[in-house]
């Protein structure tokens, strides 16, 4: 019996629906999921803490998401999902960067692939990052000047997040920050799970003349843990598909210009 198996073997049908909904959606409310199995809250909530316990999701206030453990395991999954659109979105948003531009970039695989976009195809960048997996990509470049802002390690890619991490952002002024993300709110704002890197982006985000949004299409129906910034607050996202109407009237009203690859 495999280790999956085993696992299976200890939750019921309604856990492991909730295991796959989690990660389907992301972060998953306790009132959506008694909504949705019409069972009480305190039902679901007991689900949620065995499951967490299990280490197959990782329990918030109100709800659920993905266990960190999950994050840490798949990241390689995560690099190779969607290979092709992360590909596009990136070559697509390189095009954004001009020659001797000053630029921020954020961790995870769709800021990642830009990194590689970038190498060989710009010429006086001054690039700054909290990834070491970007760091590494942009190592050795003869035109990029490549500056990591020290933190604290966050995840399997090096992510680097903290106190003097968001400081040391604080200093710098950049042409353009992109920014990961994970999801949106209901109201279009944009989303992530981890606070200390939320905390990172924010500040690039207040320190960039052009903040850009740079997600597949994936993470337009998805949730997270918490709130980085509205749809304002950004200048351009750039996508492989056109957001839903819900979202494209809340981009429209909100001067976010969407660019699709």
């Amino acid at each position: 019996m495999t280790f999956d198996d085993q696992q299976s073997d200890k939750i019921t049908a309604r856990q492991a629906e909730i295991v796959a909904l989690v990660a389907e959606q992301g972060y998953t409310t306790l009132e959506s999921l008694a909504n949705r199995f019409s069972v009480s809250m305190q039902s679901v909530r007991r689900d949620i803490i065995q499951l967490d316990q299990m280490r197959l999701i990782q329990r918030f206030h109100g709800g659920a998401g993905p266990s960190d453990s999950t994050v840490r395991l798949g990241y390689q999954e995560k690099r190779s999902r969607s290979a092709e659109a992360k590909m596009k979105i990136a070559r697509r948003a390189s095009d954004l960067v001009l020659d001797g531009a000053t630029i921020f970039l954020d961790s995870g695989t769709t800021v990642e692939a830009l990194a590689r976009q970038l190498r060989g195809r710009k010429t006086g960048l001054r690039v700054f990052t909290t990834c070491l997996a970007t760091a590494m990509v942009l190592a050795g470049e003869q035109d990029v000047e490549l500056h990591v802002i020290g933190g604290t390690s966050r995840g399997a890619d090096g992510s680097l997040a903290g106190a003097a991490t968001v400081a040391s952002i604080s200093t710098i002024r950049f042409d353009f920050a992109f920014i990961g993300y994970s999801g949106f709110d209901d109201d279009g704002t944009v989303m992530d799970y981890d606070l200390e890197k939320i905390a990172v982006k924010q500040a690039a985000i207040r320190r960039a003349d052009a903040p850009i949004l740079v997600g597949d299409q994936s993470k337009f129906e998805r949730h997270a843990i918490a709130q980085i910034a509205a749809p304002r607050s950004f200048a351009k996202l750039v996508t492989d598909a056109a957001p839903p109407d819900r979202l494209s009237e809340v981009f429209l009203s909100s001067g976010l210009e969407v660019l699709i690859a």
